[in-house]
């Protein structure tokens, strides 16, 4: 009796053990997660950047940002970021279709949320004719 209560104790340690390990992991904390363009003229791009902080004990690494269309470009920190430090996602729209849009960028890194979603959201508008004199 008193081996399997050992052997309790000791399964439940090492549980804990795993638990406390996994809380060390970077994380993310955004500036925004979602950024609305608003109206915006048709051919011509634009540009936010979703600024982030890891929070959490280890650094940081963006293994991946990828955004779900071939209208939209991805930049980003390709250095480690370490506890306490920021680092920049830079999302670029190709604003070619009149229309309103809502597209989803993937990023994947070793945080505790190995894969988190940013939206960009707006509307292209028919950019004004331009006058003749």
């Amino acid at each position: 009796m008193k081996k399997l209560m050992i052997l309790c104790a000791v399964i439940i340690g090492f549980a804990f053990t795993a638990s406390a390990q996994t809380d060390n992991k970077a994380e993310f904390k955004f500036n925004e997660e979602k950024h609305d363009f608003g109206k915006i003229p048709q051919g011509k791009p634009v540009t936010t950047e979703f600024t982030f902080t890891n929070i959490g004990e280890e650094p940081l690494i963006l293994a991946d940002v990828k955004p779900t269309c071939g209208c939209t470009i991805a930049d980003y920190t390709k250095t480690p970021v370490k506890k306490g430090d920021k680092g920049v996602i830079k999302i670029t729209y190709n604003a070619a279709v009149v229309a309103p849009f809502n597209k989803t960028i993937i990023v994947t890194s070793n945080a505790k949320t190995p894969q988190k979603y940013l939206n960009i959201v707006g509307e292209v508008v028919a950019a004004p004719a331009a006058s003749s004199r």
